[in-house]
């Protein structure tokens, strides 16, 4: 904000009079800096750190709107890397929009957008960039875990309600992933602490290596690692938590001259798979889903549903497989959906068993838990 105590727009467009209609129509919220093209909002960006939006047109001399957003994006200095800009035009033009996007536009507009409209997306992106600059704070405060080098639980928190605050405004997905280490309380009682520190040395080691540039991962508990994958649904988010899955028990880990094999327990959420926007809900579900998962046996993917290692949804013939190969723990995820497919065969075997009270409150529990 600047002495008005108004967060400040820099509008960037070589029309004084778009100029002016953009101004009169935002100055009562917003205070504004003008400038002609892409070098002189450059320049302004440089010297000017009160600036909170850009707004830019995409066609001008010198420098046009798609190399503003191009430099903006490779700074440097966080402070102007990290602005929101809007990429405003005088008409729906598709590739415009996509290439804006590509570039790393936050939003594009055209300059017939209502006022109303505008307004409550200045306010979004300003919040947005508010979000950034807490994040930093949080980032430059927050202890680093002494242990697995990752960020603490607080820092992954305050990136998930970034990343789920985008999905509610713009769309898309945003999976959680919970990981936990089986047998480590067995392990560090039987080795000692020394093993369990190294252990989540490595486990943290190979987990950063495992994410996408994108992700977002950290120390969530005593034995637990989670992790935010924007931009992926839930088969995807599925498939990625099993190669890691598999990758961690594939891993060689030794400790005193001898190989350890060790496995992962991964609860899974997304949104909006899972009909919650709210973080911390989500997050509590993927924990809730890993905790039940590890307590029936571990060493598997746990998400709304079961899927195959693929990430397609389990079929009746593969859930009968691993059941009879003792994988019950692969099964359990998706026992409710599974009884809900079977239904019509299970009130076919009510009605030749005699069986229908049973059936029907069988039914009853399955409906019953898909309301909730």
């Amino acid at each position: 904000m600047d002495e008005t105590g108004l967060p400040r727009v820099m509008i960037v467009d070589d029309s004084r009079i778009v100029r002016a209609t953009i101004i009169k129509r935002i100055r009562d919220r917003f205070d504004v800096r003008e400038e002609v093209d892409g070098e002189d909002g450059w320049e302004a960006l440089l010297v000017d750190p009160s600036i909170q939006l850009v707004i830019t047109d995409h066609t001008m001399p010198r420098l046009d709107g798609y190399g503003l957003i191009e430099r903006i994006r490779a700074a440097k200095v966080t402070r102007i890397r990290e602005l929101p800009v809007i990429m405003i035009s005088g008409d729906e033009d598709e590739g415009a929009r996509l290439r804006a996007k590509d570039l790393g536009a936050t939003d594009f507009i055209t300059k017939g957008t209502g006022t109303a409209e505008l307004l409550a997306r200045l306010d979004s992106l300003v919040e947005l960039g508010r979000s950034h600059e807490a994040l930093e704070v949080a980032r430059a405060d927050a202890a680093i875990d002494t242990v697995s080098g990752l960020p603490q639980r607080s820092v992954l928190a305050l990136q998930a309600e970034q990343a789920f605050s985008y999905v509610r405004r713009h769309g898309g997905h945003v999976g959680v992933l919970v990981i936990g280490l089986d047998r480590f309380d067995e392990l560090v009682a039987a080795e000692g602490e020394p093993l369990g520190d190294a252990l989540l040395s490595r486990f943290g080691q190979i987990l950063g290596e495992a994410m996408r540039k994108e992700d977002s991962l950290a120390r969530w508990g005593r034995d637990q690692f989670a992790a935010i994958t924007p931009g992926i649904d839930q088969a995807q988010t599925h498939q990625f938590a099993e190669r890691l899955r598999v990758a961690i028990a594939g891993a060689s880990i030794h400790h005193q001259g001898r190989a350890l094999h060790l496995t992962v327990t991964i609860g899974l959420a997304s949104s909006p798979e899972d009909d919650q926007a709210d973080a911390g809900k989500v997050l509590a579900i993927a924990e809730h889903r890993m905790a039940a998962a590890m307590a029936a046996g571990g060493n598997c993917v746990a998400g709304s549903v079961a899927r195959t290692e693929s990430g397609s949804i389990m079929g009746i013939e593969e859930a009968l497989g691993f059941l009879a190969a003792g994988r019950e723990v692969v099964v359990r995820p998706g026992v409710r959906e599974f009884g809900r497919r079977l239904l019509p065969l299970l009130r076919l075997m009510g009605s030749e068993l005699q069986l229908g009270d049973v059936i029907a409150e069988i039914e009853r529990r399955l409906t019953a838990s898909s309301n909730e």
